[in-house]
């Protein structure tokens, strides 16, 4: 008797082991893109600095993975601690960072993870490239067909009237026009500016956000993509090839609150 309930324990044991594997591969982490604006955030009003801090409330993020170098991080929180104030050069660029989410750290229960594939050195060689193929001679035609492409996206914002619009920001739309300009810069350049291009730096920022996502793989988290919203189309492409997490809309929070 005592050696059938020995082995009808260990069954159990096994039977328990096998039904938290199997709940714990299916439970999916919750991931929203959310768009930015950078230094938009601070002149326009449908989309200020008070709305994106009301956004982030309502999202109740575990996780933001952030546009922050990981090699510009520590400097970041460390001014951050010390005074309430963020110094580092790069990171304070992005009032995002510096005016919203790392004000709402103090308050919101969530980890910031710095995601960026950015280095000074690849922004600086980039810059140079592109300088040179704008006054090269015999790169006019390439030039002036990347020009003709950032007009049209240009004139189709106008015309829209909906650019900073959180709403408009978050749809298929946006990213639509947005890669007029943004799909002949990579064909054209991607390649030639090598870490700096288009292609490339997406490629490095989504590799850091691949390890993050792995990393919390079946954890039932929240998890929020903080970028410049020229990148979220880039993004979501890669992201919808995943089976292991939920892609949230970001409609419903915007709507409440409105």
């Amino acid at each position: 008797m005592k050696k059938i309930l020995n082995i009808s324990l260990v069954v159990l044991c096994f039977c328990c082991i096998i039904s938290c594997t199997q709940e714990e591969k299916t439970t999916k982490n919750e991931v929203l893109v959310l768009g930015t604006i950078h230094s938009g955030h601070l002149t326009k009003e449908e989309y200020s600095i008070e709305k994106l801090t009301k956004l982030i409330k309502e999202i109740k993020p575990d996780i933001i993975l952030t546009e922050i170098p990981p090699d510009r991080f520590e400097a970041a929180v460390a001014g951050f601690k010390k005074d309430d104030s963020i110094s580092e050069p790069r990171v304070m660029r992005f009032p995002e960072y510096t005016d919203v989410i790392f004000p709402l750290s103090k308050t919101m229960d969530f980890e910031i993870i710095p995601t960026a594939g950015w280095t000074r050195p690849m922004a600086m060689e980039r810059q140079k490239k592109l300088r040179a193929i704008s006054q090269d001679s015999t790169r006019t035609k390439d030039w002036q067909q990347y020009m003709n492409a950032g007009k049209i996206t240009d004139s189709l914002m106008t015309v829209i009237g909906k650019e900073y619009d959180p709403y408009f920001i978050h749809t298929s739309t946006y990213d639509s026009i947005y890669n007029i300009s943004l799909d002949v810069y990579n064909k054209l350049f991607n390649v030639e500016l090598g870490l700096g291009g288009w292609d490339n730096i997406n490629i490095a920022h989504y590799w850091n956000i691949e390890k993050a996502l792995e990393k919390h793989r079946h954890q039932n988290k929240r998890i929020l993509i903080t970028y410049g919203a020229g990148h979220k189309g880039w993004f979501l492409k890669e992201l919808r090839k995943r089976d292991d997490i939920e892609l949230l809309e970001m409609k419903p929070f915007l709507d409440k609150i409105q």
